[in-house]
């Protein structure tokens, strides 16, 4: 059995689409079914995953998976001085009170 027909047989019941409810969803979308929701929450993950990559990308300087990977030497020098300037930028924000 495929990923995609094991999902959907466990996101329904008798054949039928498993009814999901979402009460932050707009109308008429807050009915909906647990296939559906699946979907979405493995889109928001896949894209919100991205997000925390180039984050991770902008503190380390890597963009491969292994050091080996990457096409040009990183300047640690220039690493370290970016480093401190988020790491000032969080100290001076948590400071602030909201």
């Amino acid at each position: 059995m495929t990923a995609n027909g094991h999902t959907q047989r466990h996101a329904s019941v008798q054949g039928h689409p498993a009814p999901g409810h979402v009460p932050w969803w707009p109308e008429p979308y807050a009915n909906t079914n647990l296939f559906a929701i699946l979907v979405h929450v493995l889109g928001e993950t896949n894209r919100h995953g991205g997000h925390a990559d180039i984050l991770h990308e902008g503190v380390d300087g890597r963009t491969g998976m292994r050091p080996e990977h990457e096409m040009q030497k990183i300047d640690e020098d220039a690493r370290t001085a970016y480093c401190a300037k988020i790491e000032q930028a969080a100290r001076s924000a948590a400071s602030v009170e909201a």
